[in-house]
Formats: C-alpha cells, structure tokens, sequence
C-alpha cells in the first residue's frame, strides 16, 4: 500500500478522535453540570433512565463517557444500580449519534464549522459562548478528519492487497473480535462505527460483515467503564457488569438473528438508505441498540441480580468514626471531572457530620468530665484534620481539570468549607480541653450556667442542621431561618457574657469557671458563624 496512503488514514483518524475529544469535552465544560443534575434528578424509573441517557449521550456523543458517569454516581451513593441500569441502555442508543451524522456526509461544510468556531473564540468575550465555539471547532475538526480519512479510503480501492484483506473477512466470529479489540483499543464504538460507514461509502467492506463489526464494537465499549470501576465499590463494578451483560447478551441474539437473515436485513435497510451504504451502516447501529434495549429492559432487575452473582460481597461499611479513610473520594477511583465535585460535597457532608457529632460529644465531656469521652473527642480531630488535607488536595487536583463552568465557579468556596469544618473541628477540640482542666482542676459549673451552655448548643445543633441542608442541596430553603439564628446566637453569646458577668461580682462562681465558660460561649458563637459561611457557600448571597 501507498505510504502516503497509510498516513492520509493516520493524520485523518487522529484529526477525527481529538475532534470528538474537544467537542465532548467542551460540552462537558459547559453543560456537564446540567447534564449531572439531569442525571441525578430525573433517572426515577426505567423509562425516564433510558431516556435520559439517550439524550445525555447524544449531547456529549460519548456513551463511554456517560456510563463512567454513571458508574461514579453509583459509587458515590447517589444512584442506584436499576437507574444506572436504565441510564445505560439509553447510552447505548444516544451513542447512535455519531455515526449517523457521519453518514450524512458533512465533510465539504468542515472548513465553514472551523471557521465559525475559531470566529466565536476569537471575538466572543463571554465564557460560556467562547466555550460553545470549542465544541463547534471540535465538530469541525472531526469532519475535517473524516475527510482526510474519506480521501485516503479512495485510494485504497486501487490497492489488490487492501481489497484482499477486506475480501477474506468472511468469518462472523472474527467480525466480531475485530470490533470488540478494535473498539477496546480505541475506547469508542462511536468512532469504530464511523470508520465503517467510511469503508462502506468507498465499497471496501462487505455489508453482510459489517453488521458483526457492529456487534463486536459493543462489546468492545464497555472497557471504559469497566477500567473506571476497578477500584471502585462493589456497586460500582456492577454499573460496569450491566453495561457488559448488557452488550453480551444483546450480541449473542442479534448475532444468531444475523445467522438466519443478515442478508434479508441488509437488503431491507438498503431500500431504506435509497442505496446508500455509509447510511446502512449508520441505519443497523441504530437498529440493533434500539431492538437490544426493548427485547432487555423488562429483565432489568434480573440483570442487576446476575451483577450481584458476577460481583458478590458487600463493601466493608465506612462510618461516620471511622479513622482516616475517604468514603467517597479517593486516588484509586477514576476521575471522572463531571462528578468530582459531587463527590467532594458528598464527602464535606460526611466531614462536617462528623464535626458536629464531636462538638456534641465534647460538650457532654465537658457536664460529665467522662475522660474516655475526651479521649474520643481527640482522636476524632484527628480525623477530621486527616479528611481536611485529603478533600484539599483533591480539589487541588479536581481544579487541574476540564472541570464544568459551573464547578469551576464554586470550587473556590469549596476550600473554604473545608477550612469552616475543619475550624469546627477545632472549636469542639478547644471545649475538650475544658473538660480536660475540669476534670483534672475540680473547677464546677452551677446549674444555670449548664443549662445556659445547653440551650445555645441546641441553637448550635439547628443552624449547623439547617447549613449543611442548605449547602449539600444547594437550596435556598432555610436561608432566614440560618440568617435569623446566627443573629439570635450573637445575641444568645452577649446575654450569656454578660449574666457570667454578674455572677463572677456576686460570687457565684470562680474566675477560673468564669473564663472557661466565656471561652465556650465565645467559641460556640464563631461554630455559628463557621456554619453561616457553609450555608451560602453555593449561593450568591453574603453571609451577615
């Protein structure tokens, strides 16, 4: 074969993959939050599932990217394994798309996309436009592969040794081996597909065959979410068995269709496409996910149940107290930039939890003067320092990625929820110590003063419940109730320092008790404020 020829078809492929990585990747960026809420919001039930992963995928024309998504949201929690499963059965249709477009033959209006996308990054200021003109120069870019690739194909059809080579694929069994390791290689079906209705528009590869091409492309799909399930939880390798199962099972029935009547199907689609075999192609992709979800999607739940029997075990539990372990986040999970930032708030959730729940135990400490309580309260600290510099250097790293416009805006504030939790921490760290000198000194607290400290911990509690509500919901919901509160603690902090006053002129309690109680009080007030600035950390509103 020609060497030019060869390296047409090089430089054309790997104009067209980093076409499609641009203009997924921009889509992510600028709707991929959206897209994220779509996916966590309106995947109740099967239908609506597939439906949204029909579209999810045809918008960011990856169905591996939306499968990995959907695994991350599985190991996060936040999705279960029947909507996952719903989700991608929808994938595997949205993933269609592409290789359909291809088949419209938009390669000669490539240089007018082109253009129009480098004219809106070059002349539009605004970020969210400038970043739909990327996913424009990346539709552009793709097609200008495509037609590079086109041109190199044409030359082929004079070369015996290529024609031979397509000539003697006859076996449907090494099909569909070629388009499972080829689409593995690649890591999308999609852009497997779109070589072959190239082929077929230059008449290099037989019909007949490419129909188990097809079939071995999506077997071959899978691998992006299974290499992003690896070191995941249990549900997360399952999210990756369904997508797998799926493809499975669906290409052994179509495949022993295809043994009984490809020709009849061919002949059929060929009247349908008006004789054109690039959209033959595009026209079976289609056919064959869509009859592969409607034959599959009344044995969802079975399928989950197989999952479990491929994967079986539960995860070991990680609690609230458990030391020094991520339970969300982590180095070993694939990142997946869409989701990080769920995952980091799901995470914050947990460490401010448990922040809370040691500002209560520590309070306790201090009316009780339990020392395996006070202990406790120390080695929980730790713990949350431990998660502090964990969930910072994530988003560190998070912030180095093509991160939606949306999270990019907010991460900031992110590491300053860190900074307030962790600040927490240290405020039920400081009221340990209290009970500490309590316990070791004899210094005694009256009734009053303990029924005063309880009563604006209760206040403490409410602020601190309605924050974090407020912050991992990102609601608006308890916005006066937290900002009426807070004002109410300030109030609550004065009242209390000033009848501390009058006790220590009246005698009724020590100057060493007096001082430990201001420091509580006074400490107790800044939690309030610490979780202010949790509450609005999502919003655009300013804390008082």
């Amino acid at each position: 074969m020609n060497p030019t020829i060869i390296l047409s078809m090089a430089g054309g492929l790997g104009l067209f993959l980093y076409g499609m990585r641009i203009m997924s990747d921009s889509i992510e960026k600028v709707a991929g939050a959206r897209l994220r809420g779509i996916l966590e919001r309106l995947t109740t039930n099967r239908f609506m599932g597939i439906l949204v992963g029909v579209i999810f995928t045809a918008a960011i024309q990856s169905s591996s990217a939306c499968t990995v998504m959907v695994v991350s949201f599985v190991n996060s929690g936040l999705m279960t394994l029947t909507q996952a499963a719903g989700v991608i059965f929808g994938a595997n249709i949205g993933t269609t798309v592409t290789a359909l477009l291809v088949s419209l033959k938009l390669e000669k209006a490539a240089p007018v996309i082109l253009l129009v996308g480098v004219l809106i990054i070059m002349f539009v200021k605004k970020q969210k436009i400038s970043r739909w003109g990327e996913v424009i120069i990346g539709f552009g870019v793709l097609f200008m592969g495509l037609s590079t690739m086109s041109g190199a194909m044409s030359g082929m059809k004079d070369s015996p040794a290529v024609l031979h080579m397509f000539a003697s694929l006859r076996s449907p069994i090494l099909a569909v081996l070629l388009g499972t390791v080829l689409t593995a290689v690649i890591q999308s079906s999609s852009v497997t597909v779109s070589i072959m209705v190239l082929l077929a528009n230059q008449g290099l590869m037989s019909l007949d065959i490419g129909m188990f091409i097809i079939l071995g492309c999506n077997i071959g799909a899978c691998t992006s979410a299974l290499l992003a399930s690896l070191n995941g939880k249990k549900d997360a390798k399952r999210a990756a068995a369904i997508h797998l199962v799926f493809n499975i099972i669906g290409t052994i029935i179509v495949y022993a269709i295809f043994l009984l009547a490809v020709e009849e199907i061919v002949n059929g689609l060929e009247i349908l496409a008006h004789g054109d075999a690039g959209r033959v192609v595009a026209y079976a992709h289609i056919l064959i996910k869509v009859f592969q979800v409607i034959i599959m999607m009344p044995f969802i739940k079975q399928i989950v149940k197989l999952t479990h029997v491929l994967v079986p075990g539960d995860d070991k539990k990680i609690g609230y107290r458990d030391s020094y372990q991520l339970k969300y986040i982590g180095e070993k999970m694939l990142l997946n930039p869409a989701t990080a930032m769920v995952e980091v708030i799901k995470e914050l959730d947990r460490m401010g939890s448990l922040a809370n729940e040691n500002l209560n135990r520590a309070m306790n400490a201090l009316i009780t003067l339990d020392r395996e309580e006070i202990d406790e309260v120390y080695e929980v600290e730790k713990n949350i320092d431990f998660l502090s510099h964990a969930i910072t250097n994530y988003l560190v790293k998070i912030n180095q990625t093509t991160l939606p416009i949306e999270d990019l805006k907010s991460i900031g504030a992110l590491f300053h929820v860190v900074n307030d939790i962790e600040r927490i921490g240290d405020h039920a760290e400081n009221i340990a110590d209290a009970a500490a000198r309590r316990e070791e000194t004899g210094i005694g607290f009256s009734k009053e003063a303990q029924r005063e400290l309880g009563e604006m911990m209760d206040m403490v509690n409410t602020v601190l419940r309605f924050s974090f509500e407020m912050f991992v919901k990102s609601t608006e919901e308890h916005e006066e109730d937290i900002r009426n509160l807070e004002e109410a603690i300030d109030e609550k902090e004065k009242e209390l320092q000033q009848k501390h006053i009058e006790r220590l002129s009246s005698n009724e309690c020590t100057p060493e008790a007096g001082a430990l109680f201001s420091d509580i009080v006074s400490g107790l007030e800044r939690v309030a404020d610490h979780a202010t600035n949790i509450a609005f950390a999502n919003t655009y509103f300013e804390p008082n």
